[in-house]
């Protein structure tokens, strides 16, 4: 106290402590924040990319091998498709028959099949041509090619993701009919990741070329409808007279020798299936 005026001592505070904690929380965050979005960035780059490369290899790798063992190994003449011993239905009766998988096939399944009709112009295989035997699990038993889009994949028995699809293969519906057989060979293959063998079918036009290879010999369809847009569950359009169930203006309705692509649109979505439809020609 100073000439009777009593003198106040200031208080300081001391916030630095709390200042570092708030920084090292905030510190903490951030760095969270940015592992999250690398690994976020990461999974994308695999799903995007890195299962592209996989799957293409593989498939690559495994079109060498259907053609150096047919190379190796021609047809015998005589050759019956398939036998009771393999539990596979004769694919002379897969033209009456109808698969019934849950959905149609592309990022997360399959159509089904219905038959079409041929115009009348297009030839069908005889009921005795050779048949393609029928390949032990999901090892591929033919070779697709799309010319227009640059496509060369290896076709496996059914449409199971893990042991078809997501090895870059087109799936080959079970129950339908074999390749240039009459009735209806339906395929099924990814629109985005895995390989992606069928993201661009949307771009087929009538009149584009589609072969498939087998040890037999190679079959020619030509691309005759395109239906951009139909349900999951519309198993018609794999039936062996194709049909949609939701668009009954698309498909056919006589008999005839089909090859049918399905796919899940739009991109990046399993929301609906996009199908293409062709025709043999030889």
């Amino acid at each position: 106290m100073r000439g009777g005026v009593r003198e106040r001592v200031p208080v300081v505070v001391q916030a630095s402590g709390r200042r570092r904690t708030s920084a090292r929380v905030l510190w903490v965050c951030a760095e969270t924040v940015v592992t999250c979005g690398v690994l976020v960035l990461l999974l994308v780059v695999h799903q995007l990319w890195w299962t592209n490369q996989q799957a293409r290899a593989e498939a690559r790798e495994q079109v060498s091998v259907l053609e150096r063992e047919w190379e190796i190994s021609p047809p015998v003449d005589g050759v019956d498709g398939v036998d009771g011993a393999d539990g596979v239905a004769d694919v002379n009766d897969a033209a009456d028959a109808t698969a019934e998988p849950g959905d149609l096939a592309g990022e997360s399944g399959e159509p089904e099949h219905d038959a079409g009709e041929d115009g009348g112009a297009s030839p069908s295989a005889p009921a005795s041509s050779p048949r393609t035997p029928p390949a032990p699990d999901s090892r591929a038993f033919a070779i697709l090619r799309i010319p227009r889009l640059g496509v060369t994949a290896p076709v496996a028995r059914g449409i199971s993701k893990r042991s078809v699809l997501d090895k870059g293969y087109v799936g080959h519906y079970p129950g339908n009919a074999g390749p240039g057989l009459p009735g209806n060979f339906a395929l099924a293959g990814h629109r985005n990741t895995h390989g992606e063998p069928f993201r661009y079918i949307n771009r087929l036009r009538e009149g584009d070329r589609i072969s498939v290879r087998t040890r037999e010999r190679t079959y020619t369809y030509r691309v005759d409808q395109v239906l951009p847009q139909t349900a999951p569950r519309d198993v018609g359009v794999i039936r062996a007279v194709p049909r949609s169930l939701v668009k009954p203006s698309y498909g056919y309705s006589t008999a005839g020798a089909y090859l049918t692509l399905t796919t899940c649109t739009p991109e990046f979505s399993s929301a609906y299936r996009l199908v293409v439809w062709a025709k043999l020609v030889s």
